[in-house]
């Protein structure tokens, strides 16, 4: 088998967070498989600590530092080069995940800390512009030259305080994902208190709560994606992936639910969801080392098939033209799967070295 991937990059977690990498990692796109197994090889485009998940939007691409004093930076894609723009405060602890909102703004969740961050895209750019234009600084990341967008460039919102039944994941809020709804406004994925906040962000910035859809106790909502106007949701806590809909209310209700393995939760966890345009679901599976795919084209969720993530602790995964990309985190490694006819994946052609990959998104390289 020979094919070409598209070139990508990789957010990792570095030896701030306990991992192998040392900050954002470039994969030129190639053709990999064959007889020999052959694999492009990742390099360091950017120092930074635990840039664990990353958000590309045309030449530029945002990686959150899921430290305990979060922050996200930007930067700008160029040839197979990332050139440092600015920084801003995530606020909050250990930011998971950053998504570039429709409204213009950069969303940002923050973990521990249970809380939300708009930062304005707009005021962000300008002022980093200004500041370079009147200063001429080139900074790399981490440089005394680096620029920080001033505090009116970003609002916060705390989560409200939740509990659930899983004590030691579920203390208290858990910001882990944001999705924009068909409606204009913005889900929240709260792991720790069962819940999806549902918030009106403009890139102003402002964030204005809209209301809180609460999820069955225990699910731990971790990662959202659509199909059809349906919100699917991986929960991570209970080993299963929900179908939600809007009733006449506006509320989420469930209208089917499937269990992505056999037996005792115990640390299997789910992870990383997404869905094709044929109603493929797919949902990564941590501790039993799973891709499970279910299918929802027909307004249900049932089980095609499950297959090995080809690694270890699979945290993040990519879809592209005849594979699945998988970040296999604890395997220092992104397992390359080809896709079946019934979009099961097969057993990897090939593994691209990367230090504890967290999170890998395809681009697209400006000339």
């Amino acid at each position: 088998m020979s094919d070409a991937l598209p070139t990508l990059l990789v957010g990792s977690y570095t030896a701030t967070g306990g991992g192998n990498a040392t900050g954002i990692s470039i994969v030129p796109g190639g053709p990999v498989g064959g007889a020999d197994g052959g694999a492009p090889t990742a390099r360091t485009v950017a120092v930074i600590d635990d840039p664990s998940f990353l958000a590309v939007s045309g030449d530029r691409v945002y990686a959150v530092s899921e430290t305990a004093d979060g922050g996200v930076s930007a930067f700008r894609l160029g040839g197979s080069s990332l050139e440092h723009l600015w920084d801003a405060p995530a606020g909050g602890d250990a930011p998971c995940h950053v998504r570039v909102d429709p409204s213009g703004a950069l969303v940002v969740t923050n973990y521990v800390s249970g809380t939300v961050t708009a930062v304005s895209l707009a005021a962000a750019e300008s002022h980093a512009a200004s500041v370079l234009g009147s200063d001429g600084l080139i900074g790399a990341h981490g440089s005394d030259d680096q620029v920080t967008v001033p505090a009116s460039a970003l609002v916060t919102e705390v989560l409200p305080d939740a509990t659930g039944p899983v004590e030691d994941r579920q203390e208290g809020p858990h910001a882990h994902q944001s999705t924009a709804t068909p409606d204009g406004t913005v889900l929240v994925a709260d792991l720790g208190g069962d819940a999806l906040h549902e918030f009106r962000i403009t890139g102003a910035p402002s964030i204005e709560q809209v209301r809180v859809h609460h999820v069955t106790p225990g699910v731990g909502p971790r990662h959202l994606t659509w199909y059809e106007g349906d919100l699917i949701v991986a929960g991570e806590l209970d080993g299963r992936v929900h179908r939600l809909r809007r009733d006449g209310s506006g509320s989420f209700v469930s209208v089917a639910s499937a269990a992505t393995f056999t037996g005792e939760v115990g640390e299997s966890l789910l992870s990383h969801i997404e869905v094709d345009d044929a109603g493929r679901v797919y949902v990564a599976v941590r501790g039993r080392d799973l891709v499970v795919v279910l299918d929802a084209s027909d307004g249900g969720l049932s089980l095609v098939g499950s297959a090995s993530s080809g690694g270890v602790w699979p945290r993040h995964f990519a879809r592209v033209p005849g594979f699945l990309l998988v970040a296999n985190q604890m395997s220092d490694a992104i397992a390359v799967l080809p896709l079946g006819e019934d979009g099961v994946p097969g057993e990897a052609v090939a593994q691209i070295a990367v230090g504890t990959p967290a999170c890998v998104v395809p681009v697209v390289v400006p000339v």
